[in-house]
């Protein structure tokens, strides 16, 4: 099996890694371009040519260790069935004091471990950084469709919403205007303000689910449901880098990578995104620890 960033066994051993990376291969309710049960598989296979030096935080997290489980298979047409099985393998490496890293897949991947990061900590909000709003009640005779993944989200937590720029008309009544960044006001912004408000409505949990086409599609393409005018690199790592910095990400997952062999750059990128975060998260647990002396 293939593990992330192809590190030695001694930094992979799960009785002592910081970090545990869960692949979720489904890709059964996706609607336009299917694929993304790759995803997981493509964005591993990648992170072996990811630098393990971070630059940005000046570390290299691999040495906390970094586990790669074995993935979730589920064969069932409605993720219904899938959350519980996400729900058990997020809190399990909760309870081993492990941040967990899902990888999916599309994006009802996500709902098991929402569940399971809103069981263990009361005060958690859960950021969505995406396209898509994602708050459909009920879509295609599924609660747990893709799009339907922050409406399921927001009753466990509260719910963040950044980079949206498409949903439908009836989402929009739900819609808490003051909890939603829509691209084009991002875009727009003469500066970075609005993250500062972002990271004003957080408590001092977190759960960052990102979807891969919350970035524009000259980013990264290869994603199943690409929207133009989107978010770009430098952004969303600024935030990510603020969220750690403010809060205690306690998981995260990353999605709807649909691989492409004519654009291996998305591949890579969203490996490098898993690294980049999963260097934040663990570079801000030391800050909050005591200085000695």
């Amino acid at each position: 099996m293939s593990i992330f960033l192809d590190i030695p066994d001694e930094f992979s051993n799960p009785d002592t890694a910081s970090v545990c990376i869960i692949p979720v291969p489904y890709d059964l309710t996706s609607t336009y371009q299917k694929g993304s049960d790759h995803g997981p598989s493509a964005i591993i296979e990648a992170s072996s040519q990811v630098e393990w030096f971070d630059i940005q935080t000046h570390s290299e997290p691999h040495q906390k260790g970094i586990h790669t489980q074995e993935p979730i298979h589920c064969d069932d047409a409605d993720p219904i069935h899938l959350a519980p099985m996400v729900n058990a393998r997020v809190g399990e490496a909760m309870d081993r004091g492990q941040i967990p890293v899902v990888l999916g897949g599309e994006h009802s991947v996500s709902i098991g471990a929402f569940e399971a990061a809103a069981s263990r900590h009361e005060s958690l909000t859960i950021v969505q950084i995406d396209a898509h709003a994602d708050t459909r009640e009920c879509y295609m005779g599924s609660t747990h469709n893709h799009a339907c993944v922050m409406a399921r989200a927001r009753e466990f937590a509260p719910i963040i919403q950044i980079g949206i720029r498409s949903m439908d008309r009836s989402e929009l009544d739900s819609t808490d205007p003051d909890r939603i960044y829509y691209a084009h006001s991002i875009l727009a912004a003469p500066n970075d303000l609005w993250m500062e408000r972002v990271i004003g409505q957080l408590t001092s949990h977190v759960y960052l689910t990102i979807d891969l086409d919350a970035f524009d599609p000259s980013i990264i393409p290869s994603t199943g449901t690409p929207e133009p005018g989107g978010l770009d690199w430098q952004t969303v790592n600024r935030l990510i880098q603020l969220i750690a910095r403010s809060s205690h990400i306690v998981g995260f997952d990353v999605v709807e990578l649909c691989p492409n062999p004519a654009h291996h750059a998305s591949d890579f990128t969203a490996a490098k995104l898993v690294h980049r975060t999963i260097a934040e998260c663990l570079a801000s647990g030391d800050r909050s620890q005591p200085s000695e002396g």
